[in-house]
């Protein structure tokens, strides 16, 4: 899976360069469809605006389902202030002291997209001497617009308005080295994994024994991603998202990480003991591990009343929901679990 892993990279790339915070998904769901479809898969927007791929293969009743999001973190006007600066919400599990200081886009309904800031209220150290003390939230922090702006009336002649969706810089970096920096990567590296593992199966000409697809949804960040369009004939899920990197567990950024259970509960016993199965006979680095503070697409597939059993995987991604850091090691790996699991 070695020559697959740069292709997976380049692709998580290109989309993480595409802003998609829960809600505002369209462009993001343009090129998966358009990369899945390059390949010569089946590929088709849902309603809800996800895309559900059919990956091909043979046994139509025993399907299995890859679940990954292309939805990410990011922020809403909630205010436009006295002072020309605008208070925002967040739009998923954003937090504030994480977001602060970064370059943003406030994307407008009707009159384009402007830039700014995310700082601290009174954020110059010389002047205010609360600085260091004061917390981080989202009362306490304000957005910046880089235009000339000095009151409430100046930002809504530019067409901004309540509502209007802020998107922070990704910072997207691949180092020599082989390390992937940047936001989002939960889980826009498991959207790039899964149209590695396409390629996969579309230059060798592999036809699995039991029929593969893949939906890439787009309100994984907000709970209900998976909750709908599952095809006909599934009975497995797999959600491919960030495996957990911290204190307390085992799993590296260069590895693939399985998940036995999450704040959700347990997965699958079935299907994790398989998932250890593949990477032990494609010689995967892996790492099983609970993650305390965790939510999945199947899981949300699950409580929609969907009668099948579930599992999930990742590369491992450490700092989720801020700067996040994985590595090549980490997708390679995962693509062999995949591999694995299937042939």
């Amino acid at each position: 899976m070695k020559n697959y892993v740069n292709f997976a990279v380049e692709k998580a790339v290109e989309l993480l360069a595409i802003d998609s915070p829960t809600g505002y998904t369209r462009a993001a769901e343009d090129y998966v469809l358009k990369e899945f479809a390059a390949l010569g898969f089946s590929a088709v927007r849902t309603v809800k605006g996800g895309i559900l791929i059919d990956l091909g293969g043979k046994d139509e009743n025993d399907a299995l389902l890859l679940e990954a999001h292309a939805d990410t973190l990011g922020g809403m006007v909630a205010e436009i202030k006295s002072n020309g600066r605008l208070r925002i919400v967040n739009v998923g599990g954003m937090c504030a002291s994480n977001a602060e200081t970064e370059n943003c886009r406030i994307i407008t309904k009707f009159n384009g997209i402007y830039e700014g800031t995310l700082q601290l209220c009174n954020a110059s150290v010389h002047v205010n001497g609360d600085y260091a003390t004061t917390a981080r939230k989202w009362e306490t922090v304000e957005v910046l617009l880089d235009e000339i702006v000095e009151n409430a009336e100046d930002v809504k002649a530019l067409g901004i308005s309540v509502g209007d969706f802020v998107c922070f810089e990704p910072r997207t970096r691949v180092t020599k080295s082989g390390y992937i920096k940047s936001r989002f990567l939960d889980d826009k590296l498991s959207v790039g994994i899964l149209l590695g593992f396409a390629k996969y199966l579309h230059d060798e000409k592999l036809v699995p024994q039991r029929r593969v697809y893949a939906h890439i949804t787009v309100y994984e960040e907000v709970g209900h991603g998976g909750a709908a369009c599952v095809p006909a004939g599934v009975t497995e899920a797999i959600s491919v998202d960030m495996g957990c990197v911290g204190d307390g567990l085992q799993c590296t950024e260069r590895q693939v990480s399985i998940c036995a259970k999450d704040s959700g509960g347990p997965y699958s016993y079935e299907v994790v003991t398989k998932l250890i199965a593949a990477a032990k006979k494609e010689n995967a680095d892996y790492a099983v591990d609970i993650y305390p503070h965790y939510g999945s697409d199947v899981e949300a597939t699950l409580s929609a009343g969907y009668d099948l059993r579930h599992g999930l995987i990742g590369a491992g991604v450490y700092a989720s929901h801020g700067y996040e850091r994985s590595h090549k090691d980490g997708v390679e790996n995962t693509l062999k679990v995949l591999k694995g699991y299937l042939f």
